[in-house]
């Protein structure tokens, strides 16, 4: 009996050391998954949409994007014919659910050449920001994320050749942003420019005082790499007598080329007299 006992015994031990390798392999191949889609997540920056992401960088994370915009401007804003924007834009986690961030623009304008104005060249107005998220989306409730961001940008561009506003403007937005499937993703924003006024460059609204901004998007992934999506943005002032409006959409995505890292594009169609008559956008988005 003893010695049945102990051959039972074993090959117990046996079955149950099989299948407990085979959990901790299961478990294993699970978490690299998890943690593989977590990597591909991470990086589905918002860029290149003007409509932001209720998303925020990691705690002590960095986030790093650079995008060139290049936009044929409507006859209105002639002697401006077209403006290149390159932009560069740091955000750090600073607490949990939280980041600051800064961009500034480098931005050069063509203008006609019966102008006289040549090619104003030289970095734009810098802008600085905090961005923090009140709210997660959460398993089975039909609440969106909520985040909100102020933005404070000070005139350290050149006025006199258009490159910056010569303003203090103060921005608040906030962002919605609804999980519809497990491939659509929507966001909304809506906000104002309590100061100042919305320009870079020759693009945007000139009118000071208050500018009430607002889009969405719809944000669909088509592969484990590939995002697309199509946003509506635009904004006006409170008395539009005085300024002038921004209508504009885009169609763009992003395409995961490495390991956090992603290119982004976009083509815009712009209406308003402040935004442009098109344009294309091509940038690239790092986590670090």
């Amino acid at each position: 009996m003893f010695f049945l006992r102990s051959e039972s015994k074993s090959a117990w031990l046996r079955l149950f050391g099989k299948r407990s390798r085979k959990i901790r392999l299961q478990h294993t191949l699970t978490l690299l998954l998890v943690l593989a889609w977590m990597s591909v997540a991470s990086v589905r920056a918002q860029q290149p949409f003007y409509v932001d992401n209720a998303d925020v960088a990691e705690r002590h994370r960095w986030h790093l994007e650079t995008n060139n915009e290049y936009d044929v401007l409507p006859a209105s804003s002639l002697p401006n014919l077209r403006q290149d924007t390159h932009t560069i834009k740091f955000s750090y986690g600073l607490f949990q659910n939280c980041e600051v961030g800064m961009d500034f623009p480098l931005i050069a304008i063509f203008n006609a050449g019966s102008s006289g104005l040549g090619t104003p060249f030289g970095f734009g107005d810098a802008d600085f920001s905090i961005k923090f998220n009140f709210r997660k989306e959460r398993d089975g409730s039909k609440w969106p994320a909520f985040t909100a961001s102020l933005n404070v940008e000070p005139p350290t561009g050149d006025p006199k050749h258009q490159l910056g506003s010569g303003l203090y403007d103060y921005y608040l937005n906030g962002i919605f942003q609804k999980t519809l499937s497990p491939k659509y993703t929507l966001h909304l924003n809506g906000g104002a420019t309590f100061a100042g006024n919305t320009l870079t460059g020759a693009v945007g609204i000139k009118t000071r005082g208050t500018i009430i901004t607002g889009g969405a998007s719809l944000m669909r992934q088509f592969t484990r790499k590939l995002d697309l999506g199509i946003e509506i943005y635009g904004g006006y002032t409170a008395n539009a007598a005085l300024g002038r409006g921004a209508l504009q959409q885009q169609i763009g995505g992003n395409y995961l080329i490495g390991r956090n890292l992603s290119v982004d594009f976009g083509v815009i169609a712009g209406q308003a007299v402040g935004s442009p008559h098109y344009g294309f956008q091509l940038g690239f988005s790092k986590d670090f």
